[in-house]
């Protein structure tokens, strides 16, 4: 008699590996005993600390969050989807789950008895190689390349977020350097080293390192006739080498120089002398790489003499965010560092364009980034967005000063143009007289944005609340912050505008959760992460937070984690919405450095299977959010 439920299962499985490498017979036969299991969201599968179960698992509907408690405090540190493998310690090792795994929504799991499963692994290599790199690579699939080496699996004990990003940077080394074997003489080495300009030859034997020489070893022992040229290089190497593993960071690999007092490092596969060689860092190498850290960028800043050097500095930031991203650091943090030099760098633009003036400022002023600049979300060189308040002024002196801090603002967005901050397509700059304005008249502008916004343009003015203090006097912008806060409070026309603005995208698949692309155009069939996706968590981050009255914080991550604090209920919807910003903005990011672009439109075919599928996970809590928005908001009252 046919087993529906099996054939069921079975079909299921031969779509993912290592199932995949199984006939369908060998796949019906485990499926009879494979337990289907639904969960409820944030039901519990196992626990880190939990004896490991009898069985792993395959999610076949919603995610499974992995997740370790460091603190009392619950981290995040990957998510399972559609035919991932989840529980695999069983195989490797007898001690506990290290993390937790829970249902993110709903969820259907296919649990596999060890014991039915084990027969095919031992007698079939491929399913034993996919379960060995699933375990050992750190991923939940080894095959996905855009992935590989960079999940966190539950094998891993994950490390705590160390402040200074330079511990996190990679560092950039040569690959494939060029290699001899211990048998070679040395004057046919110095002569590749003097052809190839390089300062060091690694010396392996089966592709293993064995030793390294270096214009070190060449002066000190050939050079002062300690040894003759025609020696075999085995008898004049430095050995054993250093051997230090692939994506090293800036701040280990300097402290592995110290350590063992050298001035270069083998790398290879493991970090081991037991497995193949890979690349070589030398001292120049880590030199190179501490130009890029943040500690450095902020002092070239300050020290810069013009657009010529603050570009240099932008350059290098570009530089740092990559590295960041390879490094897979959070993006909110990531964010942090960036906002601090991007800021950095207007401050010292101001500078130079007041001491190009030759004439001290007539009034106390402040300069402010709006927009993504306001959020500190501008990991990409998108345009500039700003605006200056000077102080109230006498009838009489107010068209001079306005004339100054028009014409210095004008020279202080020309300098970050020049810098690599192109002008704002909407004209909102500084140097706009529009937005150049007296503390007085800022308040007027604010009062009409809140109390007629439909004649305003809703869209125009959420810009203007997306607000970062940069340089000035703070007692002017904690003014106008005062003054914003009165005038929104119980403001049910003014949030009932900022709704609808809010639900103006809705959430960007279809009805067969089928990806809401362009139609048209220059980029038909591409789809609008901008837009379409992070946009929208924006707005609405943005009017629950002004609904808060949390008018300090502007960067969207940090208002939905300052809001799941406020509103404990929704707790898990607004960190779901936290967790989705920052995944959205690193697929933008990557995607515009890649491209050379500002990122806001993906090409989906570029993209892994379980990248689409990270996507689409960051589509639900849009939606639910849009719902409560909805039913919170009287958006009838703007009719």
């Amino acid at each position: 008699m046919k087993n529906a439920v099996a054939e069921h299962v079975a079909d299921f499985l031969r779509r993912f590996p290592p199932f995949s490498n199984l006939s369908y017979a060998d796949l019906h036969n485990i499926s009879q005993y494979c337990e289907i299991i639904y969960l409820e969201k944030n039901q519990i599968l196992f626990k880190g600390g939990d004896a490991v179960h009898e069985r792993f698992y395959i999610v076949k509907d919603g995610a499974i969050g992995l997740s370790l408690t460091s603190d009392a405090e619950e981290m995040l540190i990957d998510k399972c989807d559609e035919g991932d493998i989840l529980g695999l310690r069983p195989f490797f090792a007898k001690n506990n789950y290290l993390m937790t795994a829970k249902a993110r929504e709903e969820a259907v799991i296919y649990a596999v008895p060890i014991a039915i499963f084990q027969p095919f692994v031992n007698s079939n290599t491929k399913v034993m190689e996919f379960l060995l790199e699933s375990f050992a690579s750190q991923t939940r699939n080894p095959y996905d390349k855009g992935h590989s080496g960079k999940l966190i699996a539950e094998n891993t004990v994950f490390k705590e977020q160390v402040a200074d990003i330079q511990y996190f940077q990679p560092i950039r080394y040569t690959k494939n350097p060029i290699t001899a074997n211990p048998d070679d003489l040395v004057k046919f080495i110095a002569k590749t080293m003097s052809n190839s300009a390089i300062g060091s030859v690694i010396i392996q034997e089966n592709q293993l390192p064995k030793g390294i020489i270096t214009d070190w070893d060449l002066r000190s022992k050939i050079a002062t006739g300690l040894y003759p040229i025609d020696v075999e290089v085995k008898n004049v190497m430095t050995s054993p080498v250093v051997t230090v593993p692939e994506n090293i960071s800036v701040a280990e690999a300097q402290m592995m120089m110290l350590k063992h007092n050298v001035g270069h490092l083998c790398v290879t596969r493991d970090g081991t002398d037991e497995t193949a060689v890979t690349g070589i860092i030398s001292e120049h190498d880590v030199v190179a790489a501490q130009a890029n850290t943040p500690g450095v960028l902020l002092k070239q800043t300050r020290k810069a003499a013009g657009a010529r050097e603050l570009k240099h500095v932008r350059e290098k930031l570009t530089d740092l965010i990559q590295n960041s991203i390879d490094k897979n650091i959070p993006v909110s943090h990531i964010s942090n560092i960036v906002a601090e030099i991007n800021i950095a760098v207007t401050r010292r633009a101001i500078e130079l364009a007041v001491e190009q003036t030759g004439v001290h400022p007539p009034a106390r002023f402040v300069w402010i980034n709006i927009g993504s600049q306001g959020r500190k979300e501008q990991l990409l060189p998108t345009g500039q967005n700003n605006a200056l308040i000077f102080e109230d002024v006498n009838a009489e002196q107010y068209s001079t000063v306005k004339t100054y801090f028009t014409e210095l603002a004008e020279n202080v967005n020309e300098i970050l143009e020049k810098t690599g901050y192109g002008y704002s397509q909407e004209n909102i700059l500084a140097g706009n007289a529009q937005w150049c304005k007296s503390l007085p008249d800022w308040i007027n502008q604010y009062n009409t944005w809140i109390a007629t916004p439909a004649e305003q343009g809703i869209e125009m003015s959420t810009t203007f609340f997306d607000l970062d203090f940069i340089y000035g006097v703070p007692e002017i912008e904690d003014a106008l912050i005062n003054h914003i806060k009165q005038a929104i409070h119980r403001n049910k026309k003014f949030f009932a505008y900022l709704a609808a603005d809010a639900l103006k995208n809705p959430p960007p698949l279809g009805f067969f959760r089928q990806f809401l692309v362009e139609s048209d155009g220059e980029h038909k069939d591409s789809f609008n992460i901008k837009d379409r996706a992070i946009e929208p968590l924006v707005d609405a981050g943005r009017l629950l937070a002004l609904n808060q009255n949390l008018t300090e914080i502007t960067n969207t991550y940090g208002r939905f984690k300052k809001l799941a604090e406020q509103e404990p209920q929704y707790a898990d919807l607004y960190d779901d919405c936290a967790e989705a910003f920052n995944t959205l903005m690193k697929f933008r990011t990557e995607e515009g450095l890649l491209n050379n672009s500002d990122g806001k439109y993906l090409n989906l075919n570029d993209l892994s299977k379980s990248d689409k599928v990270k996507l689409k996970n960051c589509f639900p809590p849009i939606s639910e959010l849009q719902d409560m928005i909805k039913n919170r908001f009287s958006i009838a009252s703007i009719n």
